[in-house]
């Protein structure tokens, strides 16, 4: 058997991250009540009926989980590209910061290394936002004490972080560290940091109609009930397994859009908030780590002239 076909079914028999745990009661419901359908079939009682099928067409309930399903995973992959694009978006910021500001004093370069720790503070507090816990100890080594204490009462604390930045943008601006072109380019990148946070606000607070959720478990609790009544006839002591079957169908397919649709949490299925986040502090560390080719030369011409100086003196 070829690697493949291992993986392939060695997925298809995975419990792990399989909506079966959501579901499993209402299969064993189907399956009990089709089976009492057809123990009463066997005793001659007239249960069969065969003209409840055009009750609930399964043209008609299959399209409503369809663009129930769609629905879901439209939200789903709508997270997944404001969460993508948060990433660049912290990533060619951090870039600029680290590149661009120039460092006049010996506290600046620690200035930059703090704003690019807010950074990434500002993906932990929107994770934290989006899965409504409070700030903690994630955050403390990612900016300075004062701030963390601040930040814990704040109610927004991704808007905070992005004040923070935007101020101290500002701030290097007015000490002529940066033009106005680059302060323009970074702050249009902080602005497209908030936008994803609203994104992500508005697909966790936008839930699917309740109208529509209500008649959709409606329609699935009375296609699952008549169902036995229509197969029983031709089906006999099978009519149980079948209806399980038909049940873990539908009710999957139902729990995987409840599952997929708030992408945000801890789910098997949720978006890997953690090791995206983990992801882009390793990134930032590693920023850190480089030096800029202006400063290497800075540097540079600042040790020549030191050479110059203790020669011109020694001769």
């Amino acid at each position: 058997m070829t690697a493949k076909k291992i993986t392939w079914l060695r997925t298809t028999l995975q419990f792990k991250g399989s909506v079966l745990k959501a579901v499993y009661k209402h299969i064993l419901w189907c399956g009990a009540f089709g089976f009492l359908i057809s123990i009463l079939y066997h005793f001659k009682v007239p249960v069969s009926q065969p003209i409840l099928g055009s009750v609930i067409p399964s043209i008609v309930l299959g399209l409503l989980l369809v663009f129930r399903t769609n629905t879901a995973y439209e939200r789903f992959w709508e997270g997944r590209k404001c969460w993508g694009s948060l990433v660049n978006n912290i990533r060619n910021l951090a870039r600029q910061i680290w590149v661009s500001i120039e460092e006049k004093s010996p506290e600046d370069k620690e200035n930059k290394i703090t704003a690019l720790n807010l950074l990434v503070a500002f993906a932990v507090t929107t994770k934290l936002h989006l899965r409504e816990e409070e700030v903690n100890s994630e955050l403390e080594d990612l900016m300075p004490s004062s701030k963390y204490i601040k930040l814990k009462i704040m109610n927004n604390p991704p808007i905070e972080i992005a004040f923070w930045i935007g101020d101290y943008l500002q701030e290097q601006y007015h000490r002529n560290c940066l033009n106005s072109y680059q302060l323009t380019s970074m702050q249009e990148l902080l602005n497209n940091l908030v936008d994803n946070l609203g994104a992500c606000e508005r697909i966790l607070k936008t839930p699917m109609p309740l109208a529509y959720a209500i008649h959709l478990k409606q329609l699935l609790l009375l296609y699952c009930l008549l169902l036995p009544f229509q197969i029983v006839a031709t089906l006999g002591w099978w009519t149980g397994l079948i209806s399980a079957l038909v049940g873990f169908t539908v009710f999957g397919i139902e729990a995987i859009g409840l599952e997929i649709e708030n992408p945000f949490g801890y789910d098997p299925n949720d978006l890997p908030l953690d090791t995206i986040c983990a992801t882009m502090k390793r990134n930032i560390d590693d920023l850190i780590t480089l030096t800029p080719n202006a400063r290497r030369r800075e540097a540079a011409c600042h040790q020549t002239s030191h050479q110059g100086n203790l020669t011109y003196e020694k001769s």
